[in-house]
């Protein structure tokens, strides 16, 4: 006789979220490091800039006794960071999304958390690959210096792990915006770029004009930049590298908490799982 098995001992047999969610994650991985185009834009570039610049410019004296690449590596993690977490995320959710996979992912039995859980887990592994990538540079190539006490290490810490969620969540709020996915690459990276050029990332803040130092001051980039510079460099530096004169950890925290509610207001509201026009 053949035993019946009941809805509740299926979904029991099925793995959990977090289970699936890892998988997932792993798998969005490999897929990231088999795409030359994510790989060289996403990844790749990041270090080819800071070499660029530290290359063009390093030896300079901003102030302080304070050397160009000092300032510029803390600024090229914050553009990783964003390349690998807000830019990717919006740009392959997005391709999801026009071909079809999110659809299809939500008609099985997959829990809808696993599918995010594993971009996070992309996003986490690939973000903290970048930044050890661009450390090692930075350090054992210009001669940059890492953060000199405890206290520096946390101040790297907590800004790095809120780079990650506000970038994170972000970029989940910014992949409803391309209409399709070829026009993704275009509609993210360009305001993107645009930011990291105002945001203190490739030039210090204090070089550019007053309307563009507070233009800047709305977005993120500009706060993740500033409070990993905070890390790198000497407390008293401040006043030649910043346009307050002072690092403003509470102010930074405070910018990054509001984006990241910001964009998961977003996210609860705008998230799609269809193409616009599916029914």
């Amino acid at each position: 006789m053949t035993a019946v098995t009941t809805p509740t001992q299926q979904q029991q047999q099925l793995p959990s979220m977090w289970n699936v969610g890892i998988a997932r994650g792993l798998l969005e991985v490999k897929l990231f490091f088999r795409q030359r185009d994510a790989v060289v834009f996403s990844f790749a570039m990041p270090i080819g800039l800071f070499i660029f610049f530290a290359g063009i410019f390093g030896g300079n004296d901003l102030g302080g006794g304070v050397d160009y690449n000092q300032v510029l590596l803390p600024s090229m993690l914050t553009a990783g960071l964003a390349s690998t977490t807000l830019t990717n995320l919006a740009i392959w959710i997005a391709i999801d999304r026009d071909n079809g996979t999110l659809r299809r992912l939500v008609t099985t039995p997959m829990p809808r958390g696993a599918y995010f859980l594993g971009k996070v887990i992309q996003m986490v592994i690939v973000g903290a690959l970048e930044s050890i990538a661009l450390l090692a540079v930075g350090v054992f190539v210009y001669g940059v210096d890492l953060p000199a006490t405890p206290g520096k290490w946390f101040t790297f810490g907590w800004v790095t792990l809120m780079a990650f969620a506000t970038f994170g969540i972000l970029g989940v709020a910014l992949s409803s915006l391309p209409r399709t996915s070829k026009s993704a690459p275009a509609v993210i990276n360009a305001p993107v770029m645009l930011l990291l050029f105002i945001s203190g990332i490739y030039l210090p803040l204090t070089m550019l004009p007053g309307w563009l130092q507070d233009a800047s001051g709305f977005f993120p980039l500009r706060w993740v930049a500033q409070g990993l510079r905070s890390a790198f460099l000497p407390d008293d530096v401040a006043s030649a590298t910043e346009a307050a004169g002072s690092w403003e950890h509470g102010r930074i925290l405070l910018v990054l908490l509001a984006w990241f509610v910001a964009g998961l207001v977003v996210c609860v509201t705008t998230f799609r799982w269809k193409r616009r026009g599916d029914g």
